[in-house]
């Protein structure tokens, strides 16, 4: 069972500054109490139904590797979990408003999957570096992550790297991002990491959101992924977080009008209804 709105933890109660602390000086924060145990069965019982159907089909996804994408439409908690307040606070932090979900998907690494390409998330923005994170990534752990079973492996302090291959090339190993099942880990878009192998015997579970700038192309097309009669049932901050929203006075606009009314039960596109040119 999801938690209700009221349930969820405050963000007023949430030390945001901390968090954002370690961000900026090592690119990353974890979150040891993101999910408390009933939401974390919850996240196991939804996503129960869709493991175990198929394989990565890239050496990136990996081959080892199952993903589950759109998570954020396969059941409340993940709704909930998209909008948590304590995760928006530290989006708030690094992204303009009116931000939006750029993915979300959920990741099992299975035994024997050799370990990710070291890159950063953001790279679908091909700004020069260093700079500034156009993106944020959190990612959960489902089980505990660990060295043996793909703990996610990063370099600390990538984050304020300029050329990535030059920096890769002379730095020393990545370190393993260890943590217990439920808690999350946070970074901006720039940090240099990727899954880790798994050596042991077990499948390791986590699930993953991103977000990207109102103005950034998103990595999941929710228009097409998500049933306008999902999205209508949605919260509004959710519905906004996909898309169904204006930046500023012109993008975003669905012929000249709110997104939001595409959401109407009925809706159709002027232009089906007028007449077209041959």
């Amino acid at each position: 069972m999801s938690m209700a709105l009221s349930d969820r933890p405050s963000a007023d109660a949430f030390e945001a500054a901390g968090h954002l602390e370690r961000m900026n000086r090592d690119g990353y924060t974890i979150i040891e109490d993101f999910l408390d145990p009933a939401t974390l069965r919850a996240v196991r019982e939804g996503l129960a139904p869709h493991f175990g159907t198929h394989r990565g089909r890239n050496p990136f996804e990996g081959l080892t590797t199952e993903r589950v994408y759109t998570l954020v439409a396969r059941g409340k908690v993940f709704e909930d979990i998209t909008e948590d307040p304590r995760l928006l606070a530290l989006l708030d932090a690094f992204l303009a408003p009116g931000y939006l979900l750029s993915a979300s998907h959920a990741i099992c690494i299975y035994p024997g999957e050799a370990q990710q390409d070291m890159h950063f998330d953001d790279s679908f923005y091909p700004m020069p570096r260093p700079r500034g994170a156009m993106g944020v990534t959190m990612i959960c752990a489902i089980d505990d992550f660990t060295a043996e079973n793909g703990g996610t492996a990063i370099h600390p302090g990538s984050h304020l790297w300029g050329d990535v291959k030059a920096e890769l090339a002379k730095a020393g190993p990545p370190i393993s991002l260890e943590m217990p099942a439920g808690a999350c880990a946070v970074w901006p878009g720039t940090l240099v990491h990727g899954a880790g192998a798994n050596r042991s015997d077990a499948p390791r579970r986590a699930f993953t959101n991103q977000y990207c700038p109102p103005w950034g192309r998103q990595q999941e097309n929710y228009f097409l992924g998500v049933p306008q009669e999902m999205a209508r049932a949605m919260s509004p901050r959710v519905q906004a977080l996909l898309g169904y929203q204006m930046n500023g006075s012109i993008m975003g606009q669905v012929t000249g009008r709110h997104p939001l009314r595409a959401l109407v039960e009925g809706f159709e596109p002027s232009v089906a209804r007028e007449p077209r040119a041959v």
